[in-house]
């Protein structure tokens, strides 16, 4: 009497293993890029609030971070307590003015009260990018877009699709900043 016909393979062998290993590999690579494919264009939570936000201006306007949506941003918090923050100032104020006509929008965030930074503002450094009072509560929403330690200075850089693509929690200078626009703009 003949044995059944069973072509396959012994659940212990190498070649099922493998068999198995690179079918799950498979699976698992075919959901992640389904994920990407769904979220791509999607600005992260943290973005959403940015945008959704609104900064009172040291000259009594506002900013309504609505309207800064579609190109890209840099957004920068900073206060005129933070020796780092006030050295870098000029360097985002010439990438400003040198980028501006290219699509780039920058805007600065101080995390200070509003007289201390139109004191700075009128004696100290004129500077053309606007300037948002985000007070204490900016702190909070710097940790939200991905400043883990709370500390100043702080860039983060929003693409024209509002996703998130750069963050540095430091001095920047304008070299890195051209680089950023180079990559993302």
């Amino acid at each position: 009497m003949n044995a059944p016909d069973d072509s396959r393979p012994d659940p212990s062998s190498p070649l099922r293993r493998r068999l198995l290993f690179a079918g799950a590999a498979g699976a698992a690579l075919a959901a992640g890029a389904g994920v990407a494919l769904r979220d791509r264009g999607r600005a992260e939570p943290a973005a959403e609030a940015l945008f959704a936000a609104a900064f009172d201006t040291p000259d009594g306007g506002r900013i309504d971070m609505r309207a800064l949506r579609g190109k890209p941003l840099l957004v920068n918090f900073w206060a005129t307590w933070c020796a780092p923050c006030v050295r870098e100032m000029p360097q985002i104020d010439r990438f400003h003015r040198e980028w501006a006509p290219r699509g780039w929008q920058v805007l600065g965030l101080a995390i200070d009260g509003p007289t201390p930074v139109r004191e700075f503002l009128a004696t100290r450094l004129q500077i053309a990018f606007p300037i948002g009072l985000a007070g204490v509560e900016g702190t909070e929403l710097s940790r939200r877009l991905g400043n883990e330690r709370g500390g100043l200075p702080f860039s983060v850089v929003l693409d024209a699709e509002g996703r998130i693509v750069e963050r540095k929690l430091g001095e920047t200078h304008y070299d890195e900043l051209v680089g950023w626009a180079r990559e993302h703009g």
